[in-house]
């Protein structure tokens, strides 16, 4: 859900074409499902079969000490899914030939998470019966993914944005000689508190307190599931770009009908319920001391999910014994909280951060 809003008309057009002149740019991925039998949940739930969805692109490639050494895992955030990195924006900026994680050289893992994108989810016929998953169910479920299906012992590195940025901070501190390095983007490694807590209640209040819901067993998409995307476009939204981009009454009125129209197609409700909760008992604040690996979180400035005045990234990453934190100014370039899929704007920090992991043992 956390992902960039509905194009205007022109800038789809301009968008296409400038995918269709990069697209070579990285290989077409390898797709696949992993089926984990009996999976166990943190609630005490269970799932006979949990589906999860993958694409590769790259080889794998093992060092001298017969361990991989070129695995990078790439985690998306809130309603998304892998597919979100595959646009020029994302891709075309790191994969392709020569850039910092060519796909001839590493192999790539973008996963689906549980309750996302082609993974097992409750819009799949158990609706409010789905297991109630939440973030270290994800990351155990990515790592079974890794070391039974792909085979992969061990991870280059990890990266995610917004809820994968979240799972980074998780998998530094549950798997702490897994991998050489953490990315983590647009995240704070804090409960979820504040207003932060507030919107996502919020969000969910707007579907469970529409009748048309009726416990999740609804013929359509219940008119709160409007309400709560409402919600969540306030707080994903750039003031900057926007205003550029909708500088009259009738622009923007049409921009906000647009979206909305779009999203009610796409997302479903009980789906959505489950993706924002799952974040109810993140908290990997008290064991940041636990990364081993080098990490570097970036944030941006216009980032109204991580507002940088409240100074939580600055003031946790020194417990994280090679940590380092960069918040990126606002400018023409960023993009709210969706800066974490502009690559252009943060690379340089991921070549320094590959620098800096390379010897790792």
């Amino acid at each position: 859900m956390f992902r960039k809003y509905l194009l205007s008309l022109c800038a789809l057009l301009a968008l296409a074409v400038a995918v269709s002149a990069h697209a070579d740019a990285w290989p077409t991925p390898t797709e696949g499902d992993f089926i984990v039998k009996d999976f166990h949940f943190t609630s005490g739930e269970t799932l006979p079969e949990l589906r999860l969805h993958y694409r590769t692109l790259g080889k794998i490639h093992k060092g001298k000490n017969g361990k991989v050494d070129n695995a990078v895992l790439i985690m998306h955030g809130t309603g998304g899914a892998g597919t979100q990195f595959l646009n020029d924006r994302f891709a075309g900026q790191l994969f392709g030939p020569g850039q910092p994680l060519d796909a001839a050289k590493y192999f790539i893992v973008l996963p689906d998470g549980i309750g996302h994108g082609k993974s097992s989810k409750p819009s799949d016929g158990l609706r409010m019966k789905f297991p109630h998953y939440d973030y270290d169910d994800m990351v155990l479920a990515d790592y079974r993914l890794l070391t039974e299906k792909l085979k992969v012992d061990h991870l280059r590195l990890v990266m995610g944005t917004s809820m994968g940025g979240m799972h980074s901070w998780v998998w530094g501190e549950t798997y702490p000689d897994f991998m050489d390095a953490l990315m983590p983007l647009a995240s704070l490694p804090v409960e979820i508190a504040g207003r932060n807590r507030m919107f996502r209640r919020m969000f969910m209040d707007a579907i469970r307190n529409d009748p048309e819901w009726n416990h999740g067993d609804y013929a359509k998409q219940p008119r709160g599931l409007a309400d709560a995307l409402h919600i969540l476009m306030i707080m994903g939204s750039v003031p900057l770009q926007w205003q550029k981009d909708y500088p009259t009454r009738d622009a923007a009125d049409k921009y906000l009908e647009d979206r909305i129209a779009a999203l009610m197609k796409e997302d479903d409700a009980n789906d959505c319920l489950y993706q924002v909760d799952a974040s109810r008992n993140y908290d990997p604040q008290p064991k940041l001391a636990a990364i081993k690996a080098p990490l570097l979180a970036v944030n941006s400035a216009d980032d109204q999910i991580n507002p940088p005045e409240l100074g939580i990234l600055e003031r946790e990453i020194k417990h994280v014994a090679r940590g380092r934190a960069v918040v990126i100014p606002i400018s023409d370039a960023t993009h709210g909280h969706s800066t974490h899929t502009w690559a252009a704007v943060w690379k340089d920090h991921l070549v320094e951060l590959l620098a800096q992991s390379s010897n790792e043992p």
